[in-house]
């Protein structure tokens, strides 16, 4: 993803640039959802009820069961619009990240960077994709694990509450903060979460490039875009662990912050229950991130193809 070859490639001007990105962005968002929700369900109900479960295996039946597709595609909408919102902005700023590290360290090309480089922009990226994703990916959350909650008589949302009803009940209980709860536990997990996103998907791309050109195929592509994502989750998933349990319990009430959650939840079930759900999410990593990236490519060579085409490229 080298920003500063593809504009000068396809004569784009920098904002003209910048639109691409968004657009890709959030096109790479989508198709990670898709991809990958029900995994993801499961994943958020095995962090956040580890007693309830035996294992994911069995999570995912009995969700099948009580509520079939719909209830393993729970909270669809809401992940629909955090990835796809936070990919737009993540990968936009990415770009912008990159120009700033390069200027800090003194280089004079993106061509220049190295794959340690690349993650450090990723990681400064993720501070600002973070403020989209948290309020998303609370009412995501909450949404899938809304029939556990219901059965400990946790919740007083509607039954079969959409997007919108758990953002009135936020707004109404708790107020417009109300929608932040666990940012600290995001930016915990994105910034050095997508340190070692972009880290992995950068070093693998450069492995997988072929010698003749910078693009690679619908394979490489994938396995790049997977390892980068199995990279994000190894490194952080202790930590995302603690950020579901605070934005899905604290519907019962503000819920105490990181660390206090941290201790808690190490003190009374064990640090193996921090570990809950990690094989879906790594097994998930691989085609979600994988179809993530490549719709990020696909449609900004598409988009940019067609950018240039059409506008003549500034002086």
């Amino acid at each position: 993803m080298e920003d500063e070859g593809f504009e000068k490639k396809c004569g784009l001007h920098p904002v003209i640039s910048a639109i691409v990105d968004l657009s890709a962005g959030a096109a790479g968002g989508v198709a990670c959802v898709l991809s990958g929700q029900p995994c993801d369900t499961v994943k958020v109900k095995l962090q956040t009820f580890p007693d309830v479960y035996r294992g994911a295996i069995d999570c995912f039946v009995r969700t099948w069961k009580k509520s079939g597709l719909r209830g393993l595609y729970q909270g669809t909408g809401a992940a629909l619009l955090a990835h796809a919102g936070e990919n737009a902005i993540l990968f936009t700023c990415y770009g912008g990240c990159q120009r700033i590290v390069r200027h800090t360290l003194g280089m004079d090309s993106l061509q220049e960077m190295s794959p340690l480089h690349n993650a450090l922009s990723g990681s400064l990226a993720s501070v600002f994709s973070s403020l989209v994703l948290c309020p998303t990916e609370l009412v995501k959350c909450r949404l899938q694990a809304d029939n556990e909650m219901r059965m400990l008589g946790r919740t007083s949302m509607d039954p079969g509450g959409s997007s919108w009803s758990v953002v009135r009940s936020v707004l109404r209980s708790e107020g417009p903060l109300g929608l932040l709860q666990g940012l600290t536990s995001t930016w915990l997990r994105e910034v050095p979460g997508y340190f070692f996103f972009f880290g992995g998907y950068e070093v693998c791309r450069s492995l997988l490039t072929p010698r003749e050109g910078d693009q690679l195929d619908v394979v490489s592509l994938l396995v790049s875009g997977g390892v980068g994502g199995a990279a994000f989750w190894l490194a952080v998933y202790p930590i995302d662990s603690v950020k579901s349990r605070i934005q899905v319990q604290s519907v019962a009430g503000r819920q105490s912050g990181f660390t206090s959650t941290l201790l808690q939840i190490v003190r009374t079930e064990g640090v193996p229950a921090l570990y809950r759900g990690l094989t879906p999410t790594v097994l998930r990593a691989f085609p979600s991130n994988g179809a993530l990236f490549l719709a990020y490519e696909w449609t900004r060579r598409f988009l940019g193809n067609a950018a240039s085409a059409h506008i003549t490229p500034p002086d």
